[in-house]
């Protein structure tokens, strides 16, 4: 009998702290859950200091007036170019840039006509150099961006007169560096860490000026310049090329 009580009081025993336990856990707060933390994607960031080479090719169209004479016909210059380049870009708004650029380059465009106002007389253009300082805005798709460009532009150009007829049997020139306007559009690619690689359009607008010879053999003529370029370049830019973008 005594071992029957035993045994009854040690279940109820179990009985009791097992519904303590029961209502202690009721009492309990409910378990909260945290939002997981946003999928960070790495993109390429344009922002930064950069600097490149380029090369490739221009047209130029050139119209010679002679002063008080009249047409003397029109050429093209044509020929190559190399240089190199240097900027900032801003990455803003995801896929919004913004740069500031300047470039230099050394050309090879000649072109020459026969004059049509004086019998024996070949005009000549070439330029040598020119150089360009622009305000870019672009859209970037990671790794591709697509801009415009437009700002100043100088050109350093060496016209020619050559005369095999008398009385103006001879050679003369004269040097015109000029300032004008220019605007283009362009495609760059990403194709490594801080490596990029595009290609170029640009339109150079440098006016109708009065070129005069040092030595006074060239008549005074009024020559309209403008210019065609494209160019394939390459960039290195400085910094980290990725960006978190959520």
């Amino acid at each position: 009998m005594r071992n029957i009580q035993t045994k009854l009081l040690l279940a109820s025993a179990i009985v009791s702290v097992g519904l303590t336990g029961v209502a202690s856990a009721a009492d309990l707060p409910a378990r909260t859950y945290s939002k997981a933390p946003p999928i960070v994607q790495a993109a390429y960031d344009w922002s930064g200091f950069y600097i490149g080479i380029n090369g490739g090719g221009g047209i130029s169209r050139l119209d010679w007036f002679a002063d008080g004479f009249g047409d003397e016909g029109r050429h093209n210059a044509s020929g190559g170019t190399v240089g190199g380049q240097i900027g900032y870009r801003w990455q803003l708004m995801s896929s919004w840039v913004f740069g500031l650029e300047a470039q230099g380059n050394w050309a090879d465009l000649k072109g020459s006509n026969a004059s049509l106002q004086f019998p024996g007389q070949v005009n000549q253009t070439e330029i040598q150099s020119f150089g360009l300082f622009t305000g870019q805005i672009g859209y970037a798709w990671d790794r591709t961006l697509f801009y415009v460009k437009g700002g100043g532009a100088v050109t350093d150009n060496r016209f020619t007169a050559v005369s095999t007829l008398p009385p103006l049997v001879g050679v003369d020139f004269a040097r015109d560096s000029r300032w004008g306007a220019t605007v283009g559009a362009g495609v760059e690619y990403a194709f490594a860490p801080n490596w990029s690689a595009g290609f170029e359009y640009d339109h150079l607008f440098m006016g109708n000026r009065n070129v005069v010879s040092p030595t006074g053999f060239l008549i005074v003529d009024h020559i309209k310049e403008d210019v065609d370029l494209f160019t394939v370049r390459v960039n290195y830019k400085f910094g980290g090329p990725w960006a978190p973008i959520y």
